[in-house]
């Protein structure tokens, strides 16, 4: 049976997010416009640096949950590394829909809203309820599965 064209992306997503080179969450992030893939994007190290594949994670090592203190990362979030490839190669991104495997986080949240983006496919949550609101109050079209985002 052929998958739709959510499914489909979905799908290219989960293969993008097979990149990442973070030992907590693997994440993968397509940006589409009009069916057409605009850009992709995996959790990683930026270029040329050193990947906690190679040296180790600094939140695993001091026990920090998963949503908080981000700046402690060295690397980029999927979200954020399909957004840099628009802004790098000059592609314009207003309209588009991002298919995510879970939930911005607040500050990936925030990037989608100011770079316009019309709408987010995710295939799994993360938590971080001030993403959702902020989402929510952007007015972003976010589904789950196919369906509604959660209030």
């Amino acid at each position: 049976m052929r998958p739709s064209w959510d499914e489909y992306f979905m799908q290219i997503t989960r293969v993008v997010a097979t990149r990442s080179t973070c030992l907590r969450r693997q994440v993968g992030a397509v940006i589409v416009k009009d069916n057409r893939i605009l850009t992709t994007g995996y959790n990683g190290a930026p270029a040329g640096l050193a990947h906690c594949l190679e040296i180790g994670c600094l939140r695993e090592q001091m026990n920090i949950p998963s949503g908080q203190r981000h700046e402690l990362c060295r690397g980029l979030h999927a979200e954020q590394n399909a957004l840099l490839q628009a802004a790098v190669h000059g592609i314009a991104l207003a309209g588009a829909t991002i298919y995510v495997t879970c939930q911005p986080c607040v500050m990936c949240a925030k990037m989608i809203v100011n770079a316009k983006l019309a709408r987010v496919v995710i295939a799994g949550d993360y938590p971080d309820e001030l993403a959702r609101r902020i989402l929510a109050e952007a007015g972003l079209h976010v589904e789950v599965s196919g369906g509604r985002f959660p209030a």
